[in-house]
């Protein structure tokens, strides 16, 4: 645990525990990756004020997202196949999450349910929704997070068509993995991960099997879910999602201007400005190119979080100082939970908030919440 000072250290250590389909799912973009690469490369031309000589005593990393206090502005970003980097994933990302004090959010396309997580938490989470073509379904699982008593619903805008991914096409992806010669040969060398895995009963999309119409067992799952994406999504359905949940409404994959402000007008509580990690539309800006433009015309009626490319706490700040209220994590505790369970999940969010706190004290500042454009260099 003493070697392990950056995201990139539990990256390398997933590499080496994470069968190579699952952890090529969490580490790889759509196409040529070039959006993928961006997301994080866009950061390094951000530059901080240094600051000298001023009381740095006393500093605090508290805020609020969408009016819930968070230890820091940062959540665990809705992940599919969670569950696959270690066994129970989504289980003990949230239980660590909950102990840190920031947001975990569940992907629809998990491995653990709503009601396993819901099982081992205390306090509300958050719950990532696609929209499908099965609408019964998706009723059904807005209600299913309703009776799990999660505090927002987070809608999902930019997956209307898959975006295609090399990596997954051609490692074959499935959960559980299919026992190919190849992923015989990769499960040999992570008997850990194979041992995790057969110790629990989860071990596909426990949201979809068993609850969505005719999808009883695994051998139907895969040709549901490639029909079932939403090519017809449209503003209008905002609208009946946001009437049936009822509760604090959040639209992720926002990344142009116009369709801010378009999305301001809905009545939803927040905004994600998102590209999907890199994974849907290849040659899209990076997230954080396009933040400014972005909290600057509709920062003044709808919060704007940020999502892609996050990989330390510094990352997080310059979000914040761009415009951000909150951002989300993905990979980096994905990477976290791979190389460690629940004990890498918590690690992950004490290298960011390290990284955060002295950021922010060399910046002169003692309130993560006073973090402005005045922090950067322009």
């Amino acid at each position: 645990m003493s070697d392990i000072l950056t995201i990139a250290d539990l990256k390398e250590l997933a590499r080496r525990k994470v069968p190579k389909m699952f952890f090529d799912y969490a580490d790889s973009g759509a196409w040529t990756e070039s959006t993928y690469r961006a997301n994080e490369e866009d950061f390094g031309k951000i530059k901080f004020r240094q600051r000298v000589l001023v009381d740095m005593s006393n500093r605090s990393l508290e805020s609020t997202m969408i009016g819930e206090k968070v230890a820091m502005p940062v959540a665990l970003a809705p992940t599919g196949l969670t569950g696959m980097q270690h066994a129970d994933g989504e289980m003990l990302a949230a239980k660590a999450a909950e102990e840190f004090g920031v947001p975990f959010t569940l992907s629809t396309m998990s491995i653990c349910s709503i009601e396993d997580v819901a099982s081992v938490t205390t306090k509300p989470f958050w719950f990532q929704l696609y929209v499908l073509r099965d609408k019964d379904f998706v009723l059904n699982l807005i209600d299913r997070a309703k009776a799990a008593k999660c505090s927002a619903l987070v809608l999902t805008l930019d997956l209307q068509i898959l975006g295609q991914r090399h990596k997954d096409i051609r490692n074959g992806l499935s959960a559980p993995p299919k026992m190919t010669l190849a992923n015989i040969v990769d499960l040999a060398m992570k008997p850990r991960w194979c041992l995790g895995i057969a110790g629990t009963k989860r071990r596909t999309f426990r949201n979809i099997v068993g609850h969505a119409k005719g999808v009883g067992d695994v051998s139907s799952l895969s040709s549901w879910t490639t029909e079932q994406f939403d090519p017809h999504l449209s503003w209008k359905d905002v609208a009946w999602i946001k009437e049936r949940w009822g509760g604090k409404l959040i639209l992720k994959g926002i990344l142009d201007k116009e369709d801010a402000l378009m999305a301001a007008e809905t009545g939803a509580d927040a905004i994600v400005v998102s590209n999907h990690g890199g994974r849907q539309l290849d040659g899209a800006a990076s997230s954080i190119s396009v933040l400014e433009e972005i909290a600057d015309a509709v920062g003044d009626r709808i919060e704007v979080h940020m999502d892609g490319g996050i990989r330390s706490g510094q990352d997080v700040l310059k979000a914040l100082c761009l415009g951000a209220k909150g951002t989300y994590i993905g990979r980096p505790f994905l990477y976290g939970l791979g190389a460690m369970g629940k004990e890498g999940v918590t690690k992950a969010l004490e290298i960011i908030r390290k990284e955060m706190d002295i950021t922010l004290a060399l910046c002169g500042k003692r309130l993560v919440t006073d973090m402005g454009k005045d922090q950067l260099r322009r």
